[in-house]
């Protein structure tokens, strides 16, 4: 079983000076990090990759350092997996239909924007939110994803902090 840790729109230091201390536990439990973009500065983007493997995407609200070192989008492959990473655009409530888009031939894809957690199947394809673990707006309560990956199947939760 492959666990993954799912963020997007950290915003730090706009919103926050740091993740939540119950993001940081479950870095110690996972194999790797997915963000969905927003970071907004290098420096936390920077601190994940020196706790555990990383694999990102800028978002909107990026800095220009970020968007020179990342992708807008990227495919990840996980065991027998593909993964689309996105962050999103375009009006919050359309996210799924944006983004579904963007990938072809993909299992799951991992996208943000919207603060707003997802977590739902169509069409075969996992479409993944993990919300914000830090900014409330357009959502009622912090959150983050936990991917877990076995030979057989993508399954996704969305933990509330």
């Amino acid at each position: 079983m492959i666990r993954i840790l799912v963020l997007s729109d950290t915003h730090i230091p706009r919103v926050a000076s740091d993740l939540p201390g119950k993001v940081y536990e479950e870095i110690t439990k996972v194999d790797m990090i997915l963000h969905a973009g927003d970071f907004v500065e290098k420096e936390i983007f920077d601190k994940l990759k020196t706790l555990r493997q990383t694999r990102a995407v800028y978002g909107n609200m990026d800095s220009t350092t970020l968007r020179h070192i990342l992708n807008p989008k990227e495919m990840v492959q996980v065991g027998k997996f593909n993964i689309g990473l996105i962050h999103g655009y375009g009006p919050p409530r359309d996210l799924v239909e944006t983004v579904e888009h963007e990938f072809k031939n993909v299992d799951a894809i991992i996208f943000g924007h919207s603060h707003s957690p997802t977590n739902i199947v169509k069409d075969g394809i996992l479409f993944f939110n993990p919300g914000s673990p830090t900014d409330k707006i357009f959502a009622t309560t912090n959150t983050y994803g936990i991917l877990e990956i076995s030979d057989a199947k993508i399954d996704g939760k969305i933990v509330t902090l």
